[in-house]
């Protein structure tokens, strides 16, 4: 199977569409971004990336940097976790406050916000909020096998000014006395976590453990145990995209997680990881020319999670 030419002819497929959907306007550093920017990397396990469009220019992945904090979280805090956040598919906005006030401060799942919150939280444990940080991208470096990664100020800046309404799940959080940080340090992890800035092949090489059993299969370097990449493949395809995850799984049929700087990051186990971004958003806050990239790309492979076997490459 051709995977760079999948790749090139599903951007070119759609790249008469660049521009559709609506950017996220509520985070300043996002609203400025090209519109039209389109990319698309998909990387395997003998060490090949299939690039096309715009794959090598960075972009804010904002949530879906909460795969990443979740099976770090999960290395220090193990199944005691569970205990803090569910995991089931919310039903409501990924920033309701009256969810998380009804169900007595515990959020239905890591990828919500509140519930990003609180695996940030227990991600930093008892350490220093710095620290932390570096311990994120120090393994996203090494994963990705990039010293560049790193987050971007501006972005993190714009983030913490926008931030009323994580600051709001935050304290409720506290006043349920779910986290053991205070709420500011926490937050300053979380914003930064957020504005991390990578590629679309940095961030599908970077996930590569997700679709092998928690190991990089290039160079070793383990994430997370395979258990707990399977559980986090499982939480991607339940929880990933917020209201829109059900017709994610229905259209694409793989894992995925996306963010509202248009990036989508999905896994296909056995296979491959893929990461698109456009900046243009459908209602449920998911890129809509990603989706469909990453549907095509489905529709061509033959790939599903669904399907009694994956085809071979």
């Amino acid at each position: 199977m051709d995977l760079q030419a999948i790749v090139t002819d599903t951007w070119n497929a759609l790249a008469d569409e660049r521009g559709g959907g609506t950017p996220a306007r509520y985070i300043p550093a996002l609203a400025a971004v090209d519109p039209c920017k389109f990319g698309i990397a998909l990387a395997t396990d003998d060490g090949q990336v299939a690039c096309a469009g715009d794959a090598d220019e960075k972009f804010s992945i904002q949530s879906i940097s909460k795969v990443f904090a979740l099976a770090l979280a999960l290395e220090r805090e193990g199944s005691a976790l569970w205990d803090a956040v569910g995991r089931e598919p919310s039903g409501d906005a990924f920033n309701s406050i009256v969810q998380l006030e009804k169900e007595k401060g515990i959020p239905r799942n890591p990828f919500i916000n509140s519930g990003a919150i609180v695996t940030t939280d227990r991600f930093i444990g008892r350490r220093g909020v710095d620290e932390a940080v570096r311990d994120l991208i120090d393994r996203l470096r090494r994963m990705g096998r990039n010293p560049q990664i790193d987050f971007d100020q501006d972005v993190a800046r714009s983030e913490s000014e926008a931030g009323e309404r994580n600051r709001a799940l935050a304290w409720f959080l506290a006043d349920f006395e779910r986290l053991l940080n205070p709420v500011e340090e926490v937050l300053s992890v979380y914003f930064r976590q957020c504005a991390l800035s990578m590629s679309c092949r940095q961030l599908a090489e970077s996930a590569l453990f997700l679709a092998f059993d928690g190991t990089d299969p290039v160079t070793g370097q383990k994430m997370c145990s395979a258990s707990r990449a399977r559980r986090i493949n499982a939480l991607m395809l339940l929880c990933g995209h917020y209201d829109n995850s059900g017709q994610f799984a229905f259209e694409v049929g793989f894992p995925g997680k996306s963010g509202v700087g248009g990036g989508i990051l999905a896994s296909v186990p056995g296979r491959a990881a893929i990461a698109v971004w456009s900046p243009g958003l459908n209602r449920a806050g998911t890129s809509l020319l990603g989706a469909k990239a990453l549907a095509e790309i489905a529709r061509r492979t033959g790939w599903s999670v669904f399907s009694g076997q994956l085809p071979e490459i």
